[in-house]
């Protein structure tokens, strides 16, 4: 019967899931549907402003070229009317002279003819008839002024739709979420000389598969980009996914974006739990700062705030979060436990966080504990907590503290603490977040669920959530986890008080003689550590697992020798 029962729901889920994603498909053809009506129509505007633009300069060029024709024309009419007056005005000199000089023909008087005949010689010599052009100064053509659009139908014949780019291929296998960074990678399917740049787009979603029309995230946009290739950096993780999108662009048209891929982005997110957290702190999202008066006045607000966001939908990582359970139903911390717990709880696998804390903070703690300490219980001060501890009064102390234990370390304190645990593993270990330098590491075996923890007095601490585990860091636990074989020899002969001698070559030799920040003394080939140095010890393994060095000896060579 619960074996039936099983199956039937798991069909049910199946089936939910099925018409979770047909219900998404439907909206998204009539999104599709709806966007071919609106982009037909803009294309057919755009059309119409384009032969109009057309229209208008034919126009232009035509009144420009009439203009140009009538100008010609009355040039040509004005200098043959001036030539028409320079003869009229010949002819009539010309007919007068003729006149008189047919009168002089009837004179008798031989010395009045003589005389006669001499005017009219020079009258004739100086009459403009004979100094007159009978030749046009201008023809009656006006062919230099014919055009031939032949040319210009055919071109315009030819004119079609702008090629529009093809979309991109975004190749999966090469793209990479790592660091908080998302490297993207894609291809053209097939070369094209003419595009100028990409557009890549992103968005955050809590869903797998296909991108989903409705309650999500607007894209970003990266434009202007040249290579085939784009890191987007600096991102926080809050969501469990992101979908991405390219598109290729000419110097016209930008073509149809390529098939939407939806990559991973795994981080561990939570916020600052301010229902349990001391009076004497001011709690906000992952922001806490100590308060000197305790609380008055806020509690109202408090209460409200929580009130808001229990009835509010989380836009974060999706509602399977164990952060609901993680509350409980705690007592508020009193006493000196100045503390506050993260929301959410780890219960395998490994997470990241970083925390920074004021300049002027006097005293905080950064670590873990299991789910329901007691009120009063402060961090690493029970067996069921770890933590750094940072005192700045008179003067700075660094220290690992768990079962009100604590181990001093003697190195400066960094400005952000990185926080890396291994739930299944049984590990916490702090670095130093801008170098990652290992500060210290916890091992143990978890046996029930990890609440980030927080403790303060005098200033103020910034939580950076979201952030994937480095692969600084990753390294850093792969050499070490190499080295795990020999960690009870190790921790045996420092705490006996013991000189460890590890052997190395020259060449390593000189390798630590060059690097800052020298861990033991050299001599003789030999590196000799202290118990004092015991911490110091996992930076030079990492040091040689990590940094390659020409002539290293390979493997190292590490000999456990008791000695003076």
């Amino acid at each position: 019967m619960d074996e039936e029962r099983e199956t039937l729901q798991r069909i049910v889920s199946t089936l939910v899931n099925k018409n979770d994603e047909i219900h998404n498909f439907i909206d998204m053809l009539n999104h599709t549907i709806s966007n071919v009506q609106v982009n037909s129509s803009n294309a057919i505007s755009e059309l119409d402003e384009e032969f109009d633009g057309l229209y208008s300069v034919l126009h232009e060029m035509k009144g420009s070229m009439a203009n140009t024709i009538q100008q010609e024309e009355a040039r040509k009419i004005q200098a043959l009317q001036d030539q028409l007056s320079q003869c009229s005005h010949a002819l009539e000199s010309s007919e007068e002279l003729l006149e008189l000089a047919v009168q002089s023909l009837d004179i008798k008087n031989p010395a009045k003819l003589l005389e006669a005949a001499r005017q009219i010689k020079d009258s004739v010599t100086v009459a403009s008839a004979f100094r007159l052009s009978l030749k046009p100064k201008v023809s009656d053509s006006m062919a230099h002024l014919m055009v031939d659009f032949a040319l210009e139908k055919r071109m315009l014949q030819a004119v079609k739709f702008l090629p529009v780019p093809k979309a991109p291929e975004i190749d999966v296998a090469a793209c990479l979420v790592a660091d908080n960074c998302i490297t993207v990678s894609w291809r053209m399917p097939e070369e094209d000389s003419r595009i100028d740049h990409f557009v890549l787009e992103y968005r955050k979603t809590n869903f797998g598969g296909l991108p989903r029309l409705k309650g999500e995230q607007h894209w970003e946009l990266i434009d202007y980009i040249k290579a085939t290739q784009y890191t987007l950096s600096g991102l926080k993780f809050d969501t469990k996914f992101v979908n991405l999108r390219v598109q290729a662009c000419n110097k016209a048209v930008a073509g149809e974006y390529s098939d939407p891929v939806t990559l991973e982005t795994k981080a561990f997110v939570f916020s600052l739990d301010s229902t349990s957290s001391h009076l004497n702190l001011k709690v906000e999202d992952t922001y806490v700062e100590w308060d000197p008066t305790g609380g008055k006045g806020q509690e109202k607000i408090k209460g409200k705030e929580n009130k808001n966001r229990s009835n509010a939908a989380s836009p974060k990582r999706g509602t399977n979060s164990p952060r609901a359970s993680a509350r409980g139903s705690r007592d508020r911390f009193a006493g000196e436990s100045y503390t506050v717990l993260g929301d959410t709880a780890v219960e395998s696998g490994q997470h990241y966080w970083e925390v920074r804390a004021q300049k002027d903070c006097k005293s905080y703690s950064v670590g873990v504990t299991y789910r329901n300490p007691g009120k009063f219980d402060q961090l690493g001060k029970t067996n069921s907590s770890w933590c750094i501890h940072v005192n700045n009064w008179l003067q700075t102390t660094f220290s690992a503290k768990h079962n009100n234990k604590a181990k001093t370390l003697d190195i400066p304190v960094p400005d952000r603490i990185g926080v890396y645990c291994d739930f299944d593993g049984g590990q916490l270990s702090f670095y130093n977040a801008n170098s990652k330098a290992l500060l210290h590491t916890f091992r143990t075996k978890f046996t029930q669920p990890l609440l980030p923890g927080f403790m303060i007095w005098c200033g103020g601490l910034t939580v950076s959530t979201g952030l994937q585990v480095p692969s600084a860091v990753k390294t850093l636990q792969r050499s070490e986890n190499g080295l795990s074989g020999s960690t009870s020899s190790l921790n045996n002969v420092a705490h006996n008080g013991s000189i460890l001698s590890i052997t190395i070559s020259q060449e390593e030799e000189k390798f630590l003689e060059t690097t800052s920040n020298k861990p033991a003394v050299m001599f003789s080939g030999k590196l000799k550590l202290t118990r004092k140095c015991e911490y110091q010890l996992w930076q030079v393994f990492s040091f040689f697992r990590n940094h390659k060095v020409d002539g290293m000896a390979e493997p190292l060579i590490i000999d456990f020798a008791s000695g003076t």
